[in-house]
């Protein structure tokens, strides 16, 4: 009996010692799946063809500047997990970008990563088994982006004191239905309006919820701030290319039209962001606001 009883004991151990090592887990916000030299447009379709291959539905594509595209993908364990979890559209997608660094005509192929993106939206489950979809289907050689954090951490991530959290994103509009705001979100998203483009939209099943990807091209001077390329430039300088950070999201809930602040959003898959240098938040401090009101203006009656 004292035999069994250890066994029973050690086994309990093990897996509680697995348990904490899996919720100590240092996760960073992009995995880098494959480098090297190729050409772009053929490692754009062989991209699309192993995410397809692997179970995964590309429910969107953008190229927001020159030798970048980003494919968006989804699959039926996303959809589900954000069915169960508040605000979890947000969190029902992933993005896979395709980036030549014309480094030794050098290709980057990355991705999110799924478990970082699930625990910093505080979503039911924690998406592994998609991390292994993504791994098998476009490979892993290291995740990259920020010194990383701790699940526990990403779940009450903000930059700052007093900046928002993910339960404070920004109200854009409201309306009398859910059906009046998902129209208001694709009037606002069409070409040539606002400087803004709908990218993809996943609609969450068995409730009132629709995710829309939105790419922001700021067509003048005094829209640069919430241009797609000018804020790149200035925040994803680094080696390993954080394309995959694109696009954005606004998120129909019910009746009422969200989109994560940018000083969250932004954030989120910079965190490690000096407040003032070279390539900092000071640079394009005047971009939260203007993506606010860019989208807002968007949406709006």
């Amino acid at each position: 009996m004292n035999t069994i009883r250890n066994i029973v004991l050690a086994t309990m151990l093990l897996v509680c010692a697995g348990q904490v090592f899996a919720n100590d887990e240092i996760l960073k916000p992009f995995v880098l799946g494959s480098k090297g030299p190729g050409d772009f447009e053929e490692k754009i379709e062989t991209t699309k063809a192993a995410l397809v291959a692997n179970g995964f539905t590309v429910v969107g594509a953008y190229s927001p500047y020159n030798d970048a595209e980003i494919i968006v993908v989804t699959n039926d364990e996303l959809k589900k997990n954000a069915a169960k979890s508040e605000y979890g559209g947000f969190g029902a997608i992933q993005r896979i970008s395709v980036t030549n660094v014309k480094i030794d005509n050098e290709i980057q192929v990355s991705y999110t990563n799924p478990v970082y993106m699930a625990n910093v939206y505080r979503m039911n489950g924690n998406l592994q088994s998609v991390r292994a979809k993504l791994k098998k289907a476009l490979g892993r050689i290291q995740d990259f982006g920020a010194q990383g954090m701790t699940a526990g951490k990403l779940r009450k991530y903000h930059y700052m004191i007093g900046m928002e959290e993910f339960n404070e994103p920004s109200l854009l509009a409201s309306y009398g239905s859910h059906e009046e705001a998902v129209k208001a979100v694709e009037k606002g998203l069409k070409p040539g309006k606002y400087g803004l483009t709908q990218v993809y939209r996943v609609d969450i099943p068995g409730k009132q919820e629709v995710v829309f990807g939105v790419g922001m091209k700021g067509a003048t001077e005094a829209e640069k701030y919430a241009d797609d390329k000018f804020i790149m430039r200035e925040i994803d300088f680094r080696d390993l290319k954080s394309t995959a950070h694109l696009p954005y999201e606004v998120l129909v809930s019910g009746k009422d039209i969200y989109a994560l602040y940018a000083r969250f959003r932004i954030a989120i898959n910079f965190p490690d962001l000096a407040i003032i240098d070279k390539n900092s938040f000071m640079n394009i401090m005047n971009s939260p606001e203007a993506i606010r009101e860019t989208l807002q203006q968007a949406v709006s009656p």
